[in-house]
């Protein structure tokens, strides 16, 4: 075989051995899971995404584990709820990840809570107040319009950051979109029928839900935000219940029961423990499985 001929045959057997994938993956470190199942859809095989707070765990709290600062030290791209979620553990994991690319202002550093517009603005509150954002609730991702910005966002850095993977994270954004338009219609709809009324809420971490569908949130099982309940509380809440006819108490299936279960005990109503966060139950994979739980659920529970 000549020289021409094995160069030809090496370059073909590299092109069969080697395949599309051959390119250095996006490192890309989440501080909850839904903008990780968001950045997953959108970059598929070309990044690689790792969350802190699980869907299981309250994501206002979080240890500044060294194992963070590592995953972050090799990252290529931070992306963080913000409105202060994160005020507790995210600057310390920074400073100590020695990783410039990731610091506020650069490229590899995305607050996702710039690209909405945030409810419950309280400048000047104060902690006596209990768990509260001053620059606005951080819980926005349970407005699925706004996971759509999310995903906008996430593949506009994406392709900052990789610009040859444009054409992919382009086309993952469309069909992430078109995906979430048509279950948005199947939400509405199912929806409809719940729209004025009213519920209870454990933590104030519905707002952007309430709003998007209609529903009203006439009290909160904790007293304050981040508050546990007080017996004294539970009481007032009872008798609000029973005046507004609340139907059901919605909260996230990480806090404890005792307290809803008691006051379903008492009342009419019912508890729809579910999921806010991707993964926060086995079957919820991806940000589209996040609705389709909490909708189902509702759906259930207001029936009863």
């Amino acid at each position: 075989m000549t020289p021409r001929l094995l160069l030809f045959a090496a370059s073909l057997l590299l092109e069969i051995l080697v395949p599309e994938m051959a390119f250095a993956k996006l490192i890309v470190v989440t501080t909850t899971e839904d903008p990780a199942a968001l950045t997953r859809a959108i970059g598929g095989e070309r990044v690689e995404v790792t969350a802190l707070a699980k869907g299981y765990q309250d994501p206002h709290f979080l240890d500044a584990k060294p194992s963070y600062m590592v995953l972050l030290h090799k990252a290529d791209l931070v992306e963080l709820i913000g409105l202060e979620l994160e005020a507790g553990y995210l600057g310390a994991l920074l400073s100590g990840a020695r990783n410039d690319a990731l610091m506020p202002g650069r490229q590899g550093y995305l607050d996702l809570s710039q690209t909405i517009q945030p409810l419950e603005v309280a400048n000047g509150a104060d902690r006596a107040q209990g768990d509260i954002h001053p620059n606005g609730n951080p819980h926005y991702w349970l407005d699925p319009e706004n996971g759509r910005l999310m995903a906008r966002a996430i593949a506009a850095r994406l392709v900052a950051l990789d610009p040859d993977g444009k054409a992919t994270y382009n086309g993952n954004l469309a069909a992430f979109e078109t995906a979430l338009t048509a279950k948005q219609a199947d939400w509405e709809q199912r929806m409809a029928s719940l729209r004025g009324a009213p519920i209870v809420t454990y933590h104030r971490s519905w707002s952007y839900f309430a709003a998007r569908y209609g529903l009203t949130v006439v009290g909160f099982v904790e007293p304050k935000p981040g508050v546990p309940p007080a017996p004294m509380h539970t009481l007032e809440l009872i008798k609000l219940i029973e005046a507004q006819k609340v139907k059901v108490i919605l909260m996230e299936a990480f806090y404890d029961r005792r307290v809803p279960d008691l006051i379903a005990q008492k009342t009419p109503v019912h508890v729809a423990a579910v999921p806010n966060s991707v993964g926060g139950e086995e079957q919820v994979h991806t940000y589209l499985d996040l609705f389709e739980t909490i909708v189902t659920t509702l759906e259930r529970q207001s029936r009863n």
